[in-house]
């Protein structure tokens, strides 16, 4: 029954659009990392590894990958902590409109990302909602310096994508048979040792996914650092911005592209050989 030319028909859409919106462009613009830069927005196609080569032997930008990196970690990690406990609440929950829960947690796409990174300028400013109500309060004399801070842009990259994780955790604990943990139960154990033993381990993929998830979307992140934090707190999609929009270096800019694009493939790739593409395609369904 299975006609191979039919299959190929079926998909054939597909792969177009993937060949002309994805792979096409990337190629293009590794192609372009080998482009000779004259002047800003000038530039020849006569061969050349210098991008390449002022890329692996500057500091400057192995310290922005770094750093970047590093924000995505934080991030991604507090992410997982602070939404597996929301994520295992929801599904614990005997509460019957289930549904009203994941609701309020979608509620926040509905709203612009541009629109609630602004609102921290609002809470975290000088005349922010914390600093007036500690100086009300008594508590502090001046302004605390929390907003254009590394601590900011984290808090910024956390409130867009605790969503994510608490999806991805959801959704791994929702496939989860719950007569185990009640064989568990029968066999003695208490519910600390039966989430322990079951609930916690079941539910590893859903975690890794969410981490997963939000470290990429935490260190390609443009817009958070970039109306949170300082010249200081710019990470690496900020720098590719400023190369290509301030400096007009198109070939370099391609360049710090590509290598942020082959970073966070190899971190996904890693993932996808020890726990599968499924589970994050399952949080990001809902």
């Amino acid at each position: 029954m299975y006609d191979p030319r039919l299959a190929w028909m079926l998909i054939a859409p597909v792969l177009l659009l993937l060949i002309f919106f994805l792979v096409l462009p990337i190629a293009v613009m590794a192609a372009y990392t080998f482009f000779t830069f004259v002047t800003a927005g000038v530039e020849t196609s006569a061969l050349t590894s210098a991008n390449w080569h002022e890329f692996l032997t500057d500091s400057y930008y192995h310290g922005f990958l770094l750093k970047t990196l590093r924000v995505g970690a934080i991030t991604a990690l507090l992410c997982g902590v602070l939404g597996y406990f929301p994520a295992y609440f929801i599904w614990a929950t005997s509460f019957k409109h289930k549904w009203l829960l994941l609701l309020l947690l979608i509620v926040p796409f509905w709203i612009s990302f541009t629109i609630r990174t602004f609102s921290w300028i609002n809470i975290l400013g000088e005349q922010g909602v914390i600093n007036v109500a500690l100086m009300k309060m008594g508590i502090i004399s001046e302004p605390l310096p929390m907003l254009y801070t590394e601590g900011a842009v984290i808090m910024g990259l956390l409130h867009f994508l605790l969503p994510y994780m608490i999806l991805n955790v959801y959704v791994s604990l929702e496939s989860i048979d719950r007569t185990l943990i009640a064989a568990a139960r029968s066999m003695g154990c208490t519910s600390a040792q039966a989430f322990r033993e079951v609930t916690l381990p079941l539910s590893l993929p859903g975690l890794a996914a969410g981490l997963l998830l939000c470290f990429v979307l935490a260190a390609g992140s443009y817009v958070t650092p970039q109306l949170l934090g300082s010249g200081r707190d710019a990470l690496f999609g900020n720098l590719i911005y400023d190369t290509i929009m301030s400096e007009l270096n198109w070939p370099m800019g391609a360049t710090l592209s590509i290598v942020l694009f082959v970073v966070l493939g190899f971190f996904a790739a890693i993932y996808t050989r020890y726990m599968g593409m499924s589970q994050i395609v399952k949080g990001l369904g809902g």
